[in-house]
């Protein structure tokens, strides 16, 4: 029976990644051995969508207001790499990471899978 998911995020620097999750979104994790953090992150949802590339994944943050939550992200010194725009079924702004990646912001405009058992 599966009963959740991991996700993974491959980083050039993987301990300020992990301090960036830790101390400025403010997600809890746990230490699994030598300083090697797992994060508890907030209910989520997947969607499949068609690509003629092969293997591509990608990490959105959802929340409610993008906007509010956009400018208290930037108080907290998180850098955006592009602003929020409209993308017809929610609104997306990209968010770079300490270890040079990118998440997504997502603000959705249609009805969530979170919670739906």
């Amino acid at each position: 029976m599966i009963n959740g998911a991991h996700v993974v995020l491959f980083s050039e620097d993987a301990d300020a990644d992990r301090r960036f999750f830790r101390d400025v979104l403010g997600f809890p994790a746990v230490d699994v051995g030598q300083g090697w953090l797992v994060f508890a992150l907030p209910p989520g949802e997947m969607g499949i969508h068609p690509t003629d590339e092969r293997g591509s994944h990608e990490l959105y943050l959802m929340c409610d207001d993008i906007n509010t939550t956009m400018k208290d992200l930037l108080a907290r010194g998180v850098e955006f790499t592009r602003p929020a725009i409209d993308e017809g079924f929610g609104l997306v702004a990209w968010i770079r990471t300490p270890g040079g990646g990118e998440l997504g912001l997502y603000e959705p405009r249609h009805p969530i899978a979170t919670g739906v058992n």
